[in-house]
């Protein structure tokens, strides 16, 4: 079987990419193979993380030129013939433009259970400092497709993670991580590389 060829899309420090480099090197993603790692963030650790693992990177900075940015981004996809894309704490909100092109091919992990915490403006600590303030006793990570709306593409996979008396917005972003994150991001990858080979 030929496997689904994948790019990681990174802004940071790159552990939901490490996540998905230790999956695939323990088996769990067997129909895909990470073979580009794409940065808009030249210092971004994920860039360390991708190169520690053999994986080629690229930097692709957006500048102003928002068009130009995702052009690029496209160009380099599709010369290295990527067949889905994963977000893995990448910051930029891509237009509808990019998305619809390569529609039920990209993945996004959120740090909450859509519907809730999510959208515009919700990333990072700040969707936990939100589930805390709102006093929820169950957050948890989401996995969906992505489309033109932040957060608003079909959910493929979610996990629950309890929130614990003495949790601050850090704590719980960890648990978060550890227990939904690291785990849902890498068996959604998977049944959708599948799903690409099975297509075939």
């Amino acid at each position: 079987m030929i496997k689904a060829k994948i790019a990681v899309l990174v802004s940071g420090g790159g552990t939901n990419l490490q996540a998905l480099i230790d999956a695939q090197n323990s088996g769990i993603i067997k129909s895909g193979e990470i073979s580009l790692v794409i940065s808009n963030k030249p210092d971004a650790y994920a860039l360390t993380r991708a190169k520690n693992a053999g994986i080629d990177t690229l930097v692709i900075e957006k500048n102003n030129n928002a068009q130009k940015f995702e052009s690029d981004i496209i160009k380099a996809l599709e010369e290295n013939g990527i067949d889905l894309i994963v977000l893995a704490g990448f910051m930029c909100i891509l237009s509808e433009r990019f998305t619809s092109r390569f529609a039920n091919r990209i993945l996004n992990v959120h740090p909450s259970l859509i519907p809730s915490f999510c959208g515009a403006g919700f990333y990072g600590l700040k969707v936990h400092e939100a589930a805390l303030g709102y006093g929820v006793k169950v957050t948890g990570a989401t996995v969906h497709f992505v489309n033109e709306i932040p957060d608003g593409g079909k959910i493929i996979l979610q996990k629950a993670v309890e929130i614990l008396d003495g949790d601050t917005p850090e704590v719980l972003q960890k648990r978060v991580m550890e227990q939904a994150e690291w785990k849902i991001l890498p068996e959604a990858t998977e049944m959708v590389a599948k799903q690409i080979c099975e297509k075939r």
